[in-house]
Order: C-alpha cells, then sequence, then structure tokens
C-alpha cells in the first residue's frame, strides 16, 4: 500500500513522509478489514473499498489530481494480497 502512495513525487512534496505513512497504514487497515473472500470479482464490494480509500486519501489532504491513479495502485495491491487477507493471515 505504501508504494502506491509514495509513487507521486508532488503527493510526497505536499504531505510529506509522515502523513503518507499514516495514510498508507489506514488504508491498508480499512482494505483489509474490508476484504472478503471474493472481493475482487464483486463490484460492489470493490466499490465500497474505493470509497474507503477515496475518503482516507480526501481526509488527508491527498492532491486531486494524483487520488485516481493512487487508488488504482491501491486496489491493484490490495488485490494481489487479498487471498492472504481474506484468509485472516
Amino acid at each position: 500500500m505504501v508504494f502506491a502512495l509514495y509513487f507521486y513525487l508532488s503527493a510526497a512534496d505536499v504531505l510529506g513522509d509522515d502523513q503518507l505513512q499514516t495514510i498508507a497504514r489506514e488504508v491498508a487497515d480499512k482494505v483489509r478489514k474490508n476484504a472478503t473472500i471474493d472481493w475482487a470479482v464483486k463490484e460492489s464490494v470493490r466499490a465500497r473499498l474505493m470509497v474507503i480509500v477515496r475518503r482516507i486519501l480526501k481526509k488527508y489532504g491527498y492532491p486531486p489530481d494524483k487520488q485516481e491513479k493512487a487508488i488504482a495502485l491501491v486496489m491493484k495491491q490490495a488485490e494481489n494480497l487479498a487471498d492472504d487477507w481474506a484468509a485472516g493471515k
């Protein structure tokens, strides 16, 4: 999750490393708690996770012009980790 948020240097410039770490931890925690076994294929679950991520980014002032790409990267990373999270690992 951290990589997706640090990917955009302008976000790091605007928010700083500490703020991005806080966002990354909160996003990872929320996505992990909301992951289900089939979440990657259910559009309603994916949509809910995207809303959660979007709200967290807005809460911390993540640059609006970088949010969509950051959300897409977070979702891609979450898909890669979904099986482990859903299994409680």
